[in-house]
C-alpha cells in the first residue's frame, strides 16, 4: 500500500536535501508542502501543494495535508511566535488524520531549562507530539557544519569568530548527513523508530577555536577565534538592528556551548545510513558555497 509521505520547508537547505533522497523511493508518494510552488524541488512524480501561510495558517495546513501518512515537519524559522506555529502545525497534522511525525529538533531540548532559549521552543513542540499520541520520532540536530563560516566575520580581511563559547566544544552535523538520516526515518515505518528521540551529530566535537583553525584550513585564509564576555556579546551584536528576542538567542547558543551542552556525539548517523558521518573538513570541502562570502 502507497503511504503518503509530506515534506514542510521543501525548499529549504534541509528539505530540499530531503526531498532528493526520497524521490523514486518504492511504495510511497511524495508532497512537497510549500509557500511558493515555483521554488518546489523538481521531482518526478511528486505532487507540490503550496501553502503560502506557512505554520501561521493552521487551516491551510490541514487541508494540506489531508490524506498524509507519514509528516517530516521541519521546525519553523525562528520568529518570536515560532513555538505558537509549532503547536498550531501539531494540531493541524492531527486533525488532518496524519498517523506519524517526524520532527527536526535540536540537541539539549531534554534539559529541564536548556541554555539556549530557542531550543526551549523545541522542548515545548516536542512535548505537544508526544500529548497528541500520534506515531512519532524526534530528531534532535546539533548545531549546523555549515554554520561554522557564518559565525565569522571580516576583520580586516582576516576571518574571525567573535563569541562567548569559552572552551566549549560542538558537536557539528551535516546537513548532508541529517538529509540522510532524515529519509532513513521516513522510510523505515517498522515502527522500531517510534517514540525515540535521536540525537544527530557529527563525529567529533570541536572548539570554536578547533572550528576556526578547520575554517584556515579550509579556505586557506587564517582565521582565528575571539572569546567574548556576554556583555561584549550583546554590544557587538545589538548593531545588526535585530530583535532583542533574536539577539539573545545566538547569545545563548554560544553560552550553551560554554556550558558543555552541544558537545554531544552520537553513532547516529553511520548506525542509521551505513556511513560515516561527515566531519566539519569534510562537509565545507564539499560545499564551498557555504564559505564564498569568505573568499
Amino acid at each position: 500500500m502507497t503511504r503518503v509521505i509530506a515534506v514542510t520547508g521543501a525548499t529549504g537547505v534541509l528539505g530540499s536535501r530531503v526531498v532528493q533522497r526520497l524521490a523514486g523511493a518504492d511504495g510511497i508518494a511524495l508532497r512537497l508542502v510549500v509557500r511558493d510552488a515555483a521554488r518546489a524541488p523538481r521531482v518526478p512524480g511528486a505532487e507540490v501543494v503550496p501553502h503560502a501561510g506557512g505554520y501561521a495558517d493552521p487551516d491551510g495546513l490541514r487541508r494540506a495535508l489531508s490524506g498524509v501518512h507519514t509528516l517530516y515537519l521541519v521546525s519553523a524559522a525562528e520568529a518570536e511566535d515560532r513555538l505558537r506555529q509549532h503547536l498550531d502545525a501539531v494540531a493541524a497534522a492531527v486533525d488532518a488524520g496524519v498517523q506519524r511525525i517526524v520532527y527536526t529538533s535540536f540537541v539539549g531540548a531534554h534539559r529541564p531549562v536548556p541554555t539556549f532559549t530557542l531550543v526551549r521552543h523545541h522542548a515545548a513542540t516536542e512535548e505537544a507530539i508526544r500529548a497528541s499520541g500520534v506515531r512519532h520520532t524526534v530528531l534532535r540536530h546539533n548545531m549546523y557544519a555549515d554554520f561554522v563560516p557564518f559565525f565569522a566575520v571580516l576583520d580586516d580581511g582576516r576571518p574571525v569568530i567573535a563569541a562567548p563559547a569559552g572552551e566549549g566544544r560542538v558537536g557539528f552535523v551535516s546537513r548532508d548527513d541529517l538529509a540522510d538520516v532524515g529519509a532513513a526515518v521516513l522510510l523505515d515505518d517498522s515502527g522500531a523508530l517510534d517514540g525515540q528521540a535521536l540525537e544527530v551529530t557529527g563525529p567529533e566535537a570541536l572548539s570554536m577555536a578547533e572550528a576556526a583553525a578547520v575554517l584556515s584550513e579550509v579556505t586557506g585564509r587564517p582565521a582565528e577565534y575571539r572569546d567574548q564576555t556576554v556583555e561584549e556579546a550583546w554590544a557587538t551584536r545589538r548593531p545588526s538592528g535585530h530583535p532583542d528576542w533574536e539577539i539573545e538567542g545566538w547569545v545563548t547558543s554560544y553560552l550553551a556551548i560554554a556550558a558543555g551542552e552541544l558537545a554531544t556525539v552520537t553513532d547516529v548517523v553511520p548506525r542509521l545510513t551505513g556511513h560515516p558521518a561527515r566531519t566539519v573538513a569534510e562537509h565545507l570541502r564539499a560545499h564551498p558555497e557555504d564559505w564564498a562570502h569568505l573568499r
